[in-house]
């Protein structure tokens, strides 16, 4: 059965809500970001899949034109709607792009391409990158924000936790824990970060990078085209909390039919707005055979797809 990946829900879907004022509203792109309502450039790495990519947002009035300019002045991307797009003009502009491999270790397809976090670095300056746009009164828009290499460490030890009933209630409760971690995952260990610090490539070693939100999703992971695969739960929470954990609501659970496969994924939002993700698989949401009767060491998704491989035989 083909699953579908978490991956870009993440930061596509936060950079749009969370990252510009939605959700916890705690690390917000720049705003105000000169003629720009908002805007922002950030990293985002995925330490379970060992990938790394570059997303940026501008939020700008009636827009015909936008461009966005690295640090040395050079321009990177244009957009030029055409047509009936261009006499409805648009507004937010979103773009991330492609997440490519972090370690040459980790490549299974001959069309896979690897682009080291060192590569990544020399490839995507930090510092001001400047935005532009034209909006369909011909008046020039302009703002600035700032992409840093401040990459906060992977979360650890993720987990889907099922609460037994206290005494005296009858309600088990569906908790996502996890724990601060100290490296980037599959894309550098903490040894290898701390060599990058010492060499300069890096400003700080991820463990030290101080973490403004988590970032808390729980996605359906079925197959591509099934309706409930955009079912999904996102919360954040401050850096600062106390308790790494996030209460999954009953509302949304009695949602799901029985026997619901998912994926859960936690993000460590910087300051800057960086983000790095992990994720954990195999979770059976409304398991109807949780300790598996039958001695056979499955729940109920994992009998359900047994029985699917059974019937295509």
């Amino acid at each position: 059965m083909k699953k579908r990946n978490i991956t870009s829900t993440t930061v596509l879907a936060a950079a749009m809500t969370a990252l510009v004022g939605g959700s916890a509203g705690i690390a917000n792109a720049t705003e105000p970001c000169g003629d720009f309502g908002e805007c922002k450039v950030l990293i985002e790495i995925n330490a379970e899949d060992g990938d790394i990519g570059l997303h940026f947002l501008m939020d700008g009035d009636l827009l015909i034109y936008g461009a966005l300019f690295n640090p040395k002045h050079r321009k990177i991307f244009a957009y030029y709607p055409r047509r009936e797009l261009r006499r409805q003009t648009s507004t937010e502009l979103f773009q991330e792009s492609a997440e490519h491999l972090c370690d040459p270790s980790l490549v299974e397809e001959e069309d896979d391409i690897v682009v080291t976090l060192e590569e990544f670095i020399d490839r995507f300056k930090a510092g001001p990158y400047h935005v532009w746009g034209i909006n369909s009164d011909w008046e020039g828009q302009h703002g600035v924000t700032s992409m840093t290499y401040h990459l906060p460490a992977k979360p650890a030890e993720l987990e889907w936790v099922v609460e037994p009933p206290d005494d005296g209630e009858d309600e088990v409760e569906f908790e996502i824990v996890w724990e601060e971690g100290d490296d980037l995952g599959e894309c550098a260990d903490y040894d290898e970060l701390a060599a990058m610090v010492a060499a300069g490539v890096l400003p700080q070693h991820p463990e030290d990078v101080t973490v403004a939100a988590w970032e808390v999703v729980l996605e359906v992971d079925v197959e591509d085209g099934d309706p409930l695969g955009a079912m999904q739960y996102v919360v954040r929470i401050p850096g600062t909390a106390e308790e790494l954990e996030v209460e999954v609501p009953d509302d949304f659970l009695e949602t799901l039919p029985p026997n619901t496969p998912a994926k859960i994924e936690v993000g460590a939002i910087g300051e800057g707005d960086n983000a790095t993700f992990a994720e954990e698989g195999d979770i059976c949401l409304n398991d109807t055979d949780p300790d598996d009767e039958n001695g056979n060491g499955l729940n109920g998704c994992e009998e359900d797809e047994m029985d699917e491989e059974e019937d295509g035989d």
